[in-house]
């Protein structure tokens, strides 16, 4: 058996920044660019070094090992290429063709990197499995994706190239595929426990996915672009996207209004939000005021799916069309919030029956006395009782009669999605079950009775993604102080740092390092402890652990030569303290359960 070889930074290659101050106010990703993680190639596109390196290899391994023993699934790799045909096919194509990195081949034929993979592994179960015998079925992979961003941004957080973790699960039955759907959410639970992150499981909407059931793990940070909904007194955990509201008792005078405005995507209908400018509530008396940056536009999407939520002036865009050559193609949609009382939505029908007084208040500018009646009467709709406001901190809960919301920003680090048979019903995922049994029961179950014809029918399929790069950005963000980053124990690039003060005490630092990766184990393998054998001064190996975000420091100081003690460091849990050597391998093994 080989002996363990020794970890020595002066054989890893780590430009890192010691002796480089942080310019300004400096955010995770910068720390990472610091401490020689990774470096930026192009827009949105990184290199990962070599510390980058092990923090991504551990995250991998962690993920790994839940996908393999908790849910017995299988791993694959599959090609970074798919053919657009089978996007055309599952009929996703043009809903996310904008995002797309798309290329043809010498031939002509149309290509695409994939930003996931739902197509190319439902098409490669339809050709192999075709009993459901053969099921369940778990494959999971981890492997680059890619994604033309329109706006890359904060680093590994919103990039165009970027590595996940993608697990695909096949069940017979719709109740079997649920329970399937259960065992992936504990599983996600407890990777995210592993790596000490508190991350919230928020219900959410499916999106250009598909299926009627997902849900997203979401860790609560200031740089996030999600929001997140969380009662303090039960379990409602929902993405902004799918909260309900509580019944409101906010009342506001018809005078009080205002109103955003958007318009479709194809540019041809005004659609106006009218919301209270101002509330109180009859029973606290409070005052609540609103902008239209309180409007939810996922409530206005809910209800008119074709709005372009990007256009932050509608206005311009729609008086453009009425000039235009199909302008009695156009149409006008009123969405009243349910706060505004009845007469503000009659006020709102008489003065819609004036000439360009569609938009009132206000005209449109220049006015327009050629507008024809006509586009207002027939092309005119409008929607109420609908709540278009986002929900606040300090708001009703809508599940308990006790309970408190808050709404905090979050990034999204997983997402599980129930997916039905949205992609195995057009890719042709279809396996025989025996006569008399439903894809909905519980169970298959061979029928004595009837006919005994199988049936061949859709696989009930599940998509279950964790950002590997992207937990590398959001850890860094989540937890780096003002020294530098500040690693799990379970992912960090080494779990410990041997730091010798002298030259004359490198070799002492040696025997160090070996007895305690000799004696402490992590998960049944030893403690990955590293030298700094560098030829640098004691200040600049200190800055440099703390910039690099070692959970552990041994540093071999000025008590070493003469009683044998040493000084442990750990940032996470404010420990300064200076022990014999002898009581290091304890305290190192206590700390590691602790982090």
């Amino acid at each position: 058996m080989h002996p363990q070889a020794v970890h020595r930074l002066s054989r890893v290659w780590v430009p890192s920044g010691g002796g480089i101050a942080a310019s300004g106010l400096e955010d995770g990703h910068a720390k990472l660019i610091r401490a020689g993680f990774l470096r930026q190639s192009h827009a949105g596109i990184f290199h990962m070094l070599p510390l980058g390196r092990r923090v991504q290899d551990k995250i991998e391994r962690l993920v790994a090992r839940h996908m393999e023993h908790a849910l017995a699934a299988s791993r694959v790799a599959l090609s970074s290429i798919s053919a657009e045909s089978l996007w055309e096919k599952s009929g996703r194509l043009p809903n996310v063709s904008s995002e797309l990195f798309r290329f043809s081949d010498r031939k002509g034929v149309p290509y695409l990197l994939s930003p996931t993979h739902e197509e190319e592994i439902t098409s490669l179960v339809a050709r192999t499995v075709k009993s459901y015998k053969e099921l369940p079925l778990r494959l999971y992979q981890i492997t680059p994706k890619y994604r033309d961003e329109f706006r890359p941004r904060h680093g590994l957080l919103r990039g165009r190239e970027f590595i996940m973790k993608d697990l695909y699960t096949f069940d017979t039955t719709v109740h079997s595929a649920l329970e399937t759907y259960e065992e992936v959410r504990v599983a996600y639970t407890n990777i995210f426990l592993d790596m000490r992150l508190p991350v919230l499981a928020a219900k959410a909407s499916s999106g250009d996915m598909g299926g009627d059931l997902s849900h997203e793990y979401l860790l609560p940070t200031a740089l996030g672009e999600d929001r997140v909904v969380s009662c303090g007194s039960c379990d409602y955990v929902v993405n902004e996207e799918v909260a309900e509201a509580a019944p409101h008792n906010e009342v506001s005078l018809d005078t009080d209004f205002a109103v955003w405005r958007g318009i479709s995507k194809d540019r041809s209908t005004l659609i106006n939000a009218w919301y209270p400018a101002k509330t109180n509530s009859p029973t606290t008396g409070s005052v609540r005021e609103y902008t239209g940056q309180d409007i939810n536009l996922s409530a206005v999407k809910c209800l008119k799916p074709d709005l372009d939520a990007g256009v932050e002036d509608a206005l311009p865009i729609w008086a453009a069309a009425l000039e235009g050559p199909d302008r009695r193609a156009t149409a006008l949609v009123n969405i009243v919030d349910g706060r505004l009382p009845p007469s503000f939505s009659e006020k709102l029908r008489v003065a819609s029956g004036r000439l360009g007084a569609s938009l009132w208040p206000e005209e449109l500018d220049p006015p327009q006395p050629t507008l024809p009646i006509s586009i207002h009467g027939e092309g005119r709709e409008e929607i109420n009782n609908t709540n278009l406001l986002r929900i606040r901190t300090g708001d009703r809960c809508p599940r308990c009669s006790a309970g408190v919301l808050k709404v905090e920003k979050a990034i999204e680090l997983g997402h599980t999605f129930h997916l039905g048979t949205r992609y195995s019903e057009p890719l042709g995922a279809m396996i025989s079950l025996p006569a008399n049994t439903s894809p909905g029961t519980s169970k298959v179950e061979s029928g004595r009775h009837g006919s005994d014809t199988p049936q061949t029918v859709p696989i009930q399929m599940g998509c279950h993604g964790i950002g590997i790069s992207r937990l590398i950005g959001a850890i860094a963000e989540h937890r780096a102080d003002k020294k530098g980053l500040n690693w799990p124990i379970s992912i960090a690039p080494y779990s410990c740092v041997v730091i010798p003060a002298r030259e004359a005490d490198k070799a002492d630092a040696l025997q160090v390092y070996q007895q305690i990766n000799g004696a402490v184990k992590t998960a049944g393998e030893p403690l990955d402890a590293v030298l700094d054998d560098r030829n640098k001064s004691l200040p600049w190996k200190l800055n440099d652990a703390d910039l690099v975000g070692y959970p552990i420091i041994v540093l071999l100081g000025r008590d070493w030569p003469s009683s044998r003690r040493v000084e442990v460091q750990c940032r996470a849990v404010g420990m300064k303290d200076v022990i014999h050597v002898d009581d290091l391998p304890p305290l190192i093994q206590q700390l590691h359960n602790t982090l």
